[in-house]
């Protein structure tokens, strides 16, 4: 017993050795000038890059290629800091930085929240999660953030990212003056910070950094730098409705017929769990009772042009007829007990798409919603769980919803078809993926605070509707919903249709047909997200000139002396920009008038063409048949003459606002393939110009090849 007690004295000298040097290494860091100074590189332009220790899993590697061209179009910006202020600190178990933060600045980003804009004074932890109102735990916690100055961070890991976003004083660096709580005045819980700190329970870091000329230009930058932003189907951008959990191939059928009886266009059917034979988990395999020859039905629906899209989450069930296949590449916990796939590793991903195909795809699904990828930690996988491609089970869960979003999206690609669907998780990079995110949260006001908030993080956001307490809630949930960037009711357990409240139905079908006449004006905003990087639908803050001094002219006088007053103004939630001209401001239920921000420059009325205001806060009278829109001066809006799109070559009514000489190129395609990345689309140049006599006229010029033209033409001038 002696001896093997002398045996082991080495082995626990050694361990206290190695204890009493990580204790050393990291106590000794206890001032900024111990902490080491960040090596930057411009590793394209306007885009600036450093690394320090070792990373797992890269996010990045699950974003498109960077968009070349397009980046190197923006205008060139000199690196942000000084870089003798950029810190990084790598200690035994958590590696971190130091970015300097001005007093003035106001950091905006971090992904989708369902809270606020302005980030600086808060802490976040940023964590894949079932939304429930920690700061930071999303469905899209994306570590990425924006300064009023005009620069972009990106901290890409794997790992969940804690930041103290002007927040955390060091005992060496530009501190308040100290103030007694009891005794001395404009004490605060929160001292302002001269940095934003920011750290990950792993080994090292990548830190981007993205330069502009301004917030807008900062969030292209970042959207190209991740292949730039989505282009979907134009059948996606129609209206969705999804079935109730049960129904059968019969309800279905039965429900289009409705449909049709009641006039409102539907563009995607889609199907909740009871169309397998097994969910929760998932079998992914048809239910034979409900739906006995699912070939048969997706050709009858396909008839009606309607898409199908198949609700999933990624858990399989032993009854699957891929469980066999799957099992070897699937982690050592379940969910629901159902396994749960490895999909960083090649083998799962083919394994499941070969599943899909087969079974899906080759009888014509069009694509899917993957839920439950971000649930509360007493039903998802532990910390502590393994995988066998040996990769951490923090890191698969913060980019799980990305790696399942570009798996499908390459799988669509390669077969040329364009898919759109729906996700309950998101992470970095995934601007170029052809999904939108929603939640089971289901405030209205937080809904739309979550579509300003994703234009900020290269996400997009439906605010589905799922219920509502009576007929003006869902009146406001759907003209909500009509601008943004999915149209759904989410039926899956109320059973509600469009026409549930009678009393109603006649207005949601107007809006919903103005979603529909709006199509072409929607899909070239989309289009200038795909190749430029601008969100389709946008923050106050990206819109140029909205956070300058000229955004107080007009205003009220204690609104230009009252700092709090002007913050208010500047970080609006509950409005937005759709496209290049079309300022949105949802209602809520029980508002009778609104107040709207308008950025500098003329906006007009939408629906009359009556003059607004220009940069200064106005009060608007609501009614229920139409939501607040408002154009800017010289806006040009395209739309269809028929509410139901008949083909690519369909007739337009193009309206012009205001009394500005603007041009608009408007994009088309086939709504459906790839074809456009080989020249297969048409560019028309909408002109409006005053003619000799000082009056404005209307023309369009196709730029390139013709195939998709409008068929004709008409111009409406909206001002009064």
């Amino acid at each position: 017993m002696r001896t093997k007690q002398l045996f082991f004295y080495p082995y626990f000298i050694c361990t206290f050795l190695v204890m009493i040097y990580c204790v050393r290494v990291d106590s000794q860091n206890t001032l900024i000038s111990e902490m080491d100074i960040l090596e930057w590189e411009e590793v394209l332009p306007g885009v600036w890059k450093a690394k320090f220790g070792s990373m797992g899993l890269n996010p990045l590697d699950y974003a498109s290629p960077p968009n070349h061209t397009a980046l190197d179009a923006l205008s060139h910006s000199d690196f942000p800091f000084n870089r003798d202020s950029t810190f990084s600190l790598l200690t035994s178990n958590r590696a971190s930085i130091r970015l300097p933060l001005d007093s003035s600045e106001k950091i905006y980003g971090l992904g989708l929240e369902f809270e606020g804009i302005n980030r600086r004074g808060n802490v976040y932890t940023l964590k894949v999660d079932h939304y429930g109102g920690i700061k930071g735990y999303t469905h899209a916690p994306v570590p990425f953030y924006i300064s009023s100055k005009g620069y972009g961070v990106l901290i890409n890991s794997a790992h969940r990212v804690k930041i103290h976003v002007g927040v955390g004083n060091r005992k060496d660096s530009k501190r308040p003056e100290v103030i007694d709580r009891t005794t001395g005045k404009n004490w605060a819980a929160r001292p302002v910070s001269d940095a934003i700190e920011a750290s990950v329970q792993g080994g090292g870091l990548e830190i981007f950094v993205f330069t502009g000329q301004s917030p807008l230009e900062v969030v292209q930058r970042y959207n190209l730098f991740c292949g730039g932003g989505v282009l979907p189907p134009k059948w996606g951008l129609g209206f969705w409705h999804r079935m109730h959990t049960k129904s059968s191939a019969d309800d279905v059928l039965k429900e289009i017929s409705d449909f049709k009886k009641y006039d409102f266009p539907l563009s995607v059917i889609g199907l909740e769990p009871g169309w397998q034979n097994f969910a929760y988990p998932c079998s992914y395999d048809w239910d034979e009772n409900r739906f006995p020859d699912p070939e048969k039905f997706l050709n009858t629906l396909d008839k009606e042009g309607i898409k199908v899209n198949l609700w999933e989450n990624p858990y399989v069930a032993p009854s699957s007829t891929m469980f066999n296949d799957i099992k070897p590449y699937t982690g050592s916990h379940t969910v629901w007990l159902g396994e749960v796939p490895d999909y960083t590793m090649i083998e799962a991903q083919r394994v499941m798409l070969n599943h899909h195909q087969k079974n899906h795809l080759d009888i014509g699904v069009s694509g899917y919603k993957f839920d439950e990828l971000d649930g509360y930690d007493f039903w998802l996988w532990p910390d502590h769980a393994t995988f066998p491609s040996g990769n951490d089970a923090v890191e698969i869960r913060q980019v799980y919803g990305v790696i399942m979003q570009k798996m499908l999206r390459d799988h669509f690609k390669s077969e040329n078809k364009r898919t759109y669907g729906l996700v309950r998780s998101s992470y970095t990079g995934a601007s170029n993926n052809s999904f939108v995110l929603y939640s089971d949260y289901y405030q209205h006001k937080g809904y739309v605070t979550a579509l300003v908030n994703s234009s900020m993080a290269g996400v997009l956001w439906t605010p589905e509707i799922r219920s509502a307490k009576n007929a003006e809630e869902w009146v406001r949930r759907f003209q909500s919903v009509c601008f943004s960037p999915l149209t759904m009711l989410n039926a899956w357990s109320s059973g509600l249709k469009p026409w549930s409240f009678p009393e109603v139905t006649d207005i949601v079908r107007d809006n919903l047909k103005l979603r529909n006449q709006l199509l072409p004006y929607l899909y070239t905003a989309f289009f200038e997200y795909y190749r430029k990087g601008i969100p389709p639908f946008r923050a106050m803050v990206l819109e140029e000139g909205y956070v300058s001094q000229e955004s107080i002219i007009g205003a009220e006088l204690d609104d230009v002396v009252n700092p709090y007053a002007e913050k208010k103004r500047i970080e609006v939630t509950d409005q937005y920009m759709m496209g290049e001209a079309i300022l949105v401001a949802p209602v809520f239920e029980g508002q009778k008038e609104r107040s709207v921000v308008l950025p500098p420059g003329n906006y007009y009325d939408f629906y009359t063409g009556k003059y607004v205001g220009n940069g200064e806060i106005i009060t608007v009278k609501t009614d229920l048949d139409h939501i607040p829109l408002f154009v800017k001066d010289g806006g040009i809006i395209p739309m269809l003459t028929s509410s139901s799109p008949s083909s690519s070559n369909d007739s337009l009514e193009v309206r012009h606002y205001g009394n500005r000489e603007n041009r608009l190129l408007m994009y088309n395609d086939d709504g459906l393939s790839y074809n456009f990345e080989k020249g297969e689309f048409t560019l028309t140049e909408l002109v409006v110009e005053e003619d000799k006599e000082g009056k404005l006229r209307g023309s369009y010029n196709v730029l390139n090849n013709d195939k998709f033209k409008p068929e004709s033409v008409t111009w409406k001038w909206m001002t009064e």
